[in-house]
């Protein structure tokens, strides 16, 4: 077998289909299931494959979005859970769920995996869910919500002299014009700043609260080439935390990611493309920091030696670096699912073969604390 140009685990494995819904406003009219089934379907054809036939099922959601106690077992019912299959579920985003499903398959137990992830964030107010996720004795009492904790991190990069709002306001801009060209964005084109929502964030540095779901497939070996004409093969992967209070970190920088980067080999080559979960504008300014992907603003530079753009990094290597051509979470940004998206956008990349090495980021927690970080690479041309 001929495996990807770089393998640092025991077995293969490579993303071979993604699916994803169009992303909403509002889904009244659909329950989760219903949501989630025609994306199943979806990436399920594409690979030719019957949910019976998959190896191990894992899907990311959340009880505080559904309202009720184990909700998950609901979009089983999308899946088809008999006869009994494998399976399990992440109370996270669902690129934790392609980690374990990943892990799964390290181990041998599987050699293919669905890994499905969906919210309906507009019942309610994303705004209070999200302070849920805070310590329960000092923040989470006083409701400080996602947006105005993202805005303290805002300010403090405005603060250290590494954005201001203009450049906030040109990153937005951007990821709404890459969005133009991707039907399943919520948001498209030229979108106004607007007002401010917290200061110095505006809505147009706010990703939309919206309704989505997408699923991946992911095979070994040999599998995967037989699935699927050019796999996006996961030859690094890693996840890191920080501290839970975000008064206890420098929200100027984003430490877990630098290291799962450094674990997941981001380094060793230059990338063609980044696909990073930053659901604000002033998050990208830390997340390409951390990654080596020089400085914000048009997403594309060139480069040599430590970085690309004009800017400093820690990368490797000289080339062009398209940074969230989807659109990213500026554009749709469905809770629980956004980090899945960036993986399985990066692969649809390789697939097509628009990418040759990218790397994919997911996050979880306010102002970046949990941070995934995979790599995804074709094979030679």
């Amino acid at each position: 077998m001929t495996g990807p140009r770089t393998s640092r685990y025991a077995r293969d494995v490579a993303v071979v289909a993604f699916a994803q819904s169009d992303h909403l406003r509002r889904t009244d009219e659909l329950s989760e299931v219903e949501m989630v089934m025609p994306v199943l379907h979806e990436v399920l054809a594409a690979t030719g494959l019957k949910a019976g036939e998959i190896g191990f099922t894992c899907s990311g959601s959340s009880d505080y979005l559904a309202g009720r106690a184990f909700s998950f077992t609901m979009t089983l019912d999308g899946v088809g859970a008999w006869p009994p299959i494998s399976e399990s579920h992440v109370e996270m985003d669902g690129a934790w769920a392609l980690y374990e499903a990943w892990v799964k398959i390290q181990t041998g137990e599987a050699d293919t995996a669905l890994v499905y992830a969906y919210g309906k964030s507009s019942p309610g107010s994303l705004r209070d869910v999200l302070t849920r996720q805070l310590d329960p004795y000092y923040l989470a009492p006083l409701w400080p919500d996602a947006v105005a904790l993202a805005a303290l991190q805002a300010q403090a990069l405005i603060d250290a002299g590494e954005t201001d709002e203009s450049a906030l306001a040109a990153i937005a801009a951007r990821s709404r014009a890459d969005a133009g060209t991707n039907p399943h964005a919520q948001l498209r084109g030229a979108v106004p700043q607007g007002d401010y929502q917290v200061r110095p964030l505006r809505t147009g540095d706010c990703p939309p609260v919206g309704d989505g779901a997408a699923a991946v497939v992911l095979a070994a070996g040999d599998l995967a080439r037989q699935l699927c004409g050019r796999p996006a093969w996961i030859t690094g992967i890693d996840h890191r935390i920080e501290a839970h209070g975000p008064g206890l970190r420098d929200l100027t920088d984003s430490p877990s990611t630098r290291i799962a980067a450094q674990h997941a080999g981001v380094f060793d080559a230059p990338v063609d493309t980044a696909e990073l979960h930053a659901p604000f504008s002033s998050q990208e300014v830390v997340l390409r920091k951390a990654l080596g992907l020089g400085p914000t603003g048009t997403g594309t530079g060139t480069g040599t030696g430590t970085g690309t753009g004009t800017g400093t990094g820690t990368g490797t290597g000289t080339g062009t670096v398209a940074v969230n051509p989807s659109g990213g979470a500026l554009a749709a940004n469905p809770m629980m699912a956004a980090g899945l998206i960036r993986i399985g956008e990066a692969a649809a990349r390789i697939h097509r073969g628009a990418s040759d090495r990218a790397v994919a980021h997911a996050t979880s927690g306010p102002c970046l604390q949990q941070n995934l970080v995979a790599v995804l690479e074709g094979d030679p041309r």
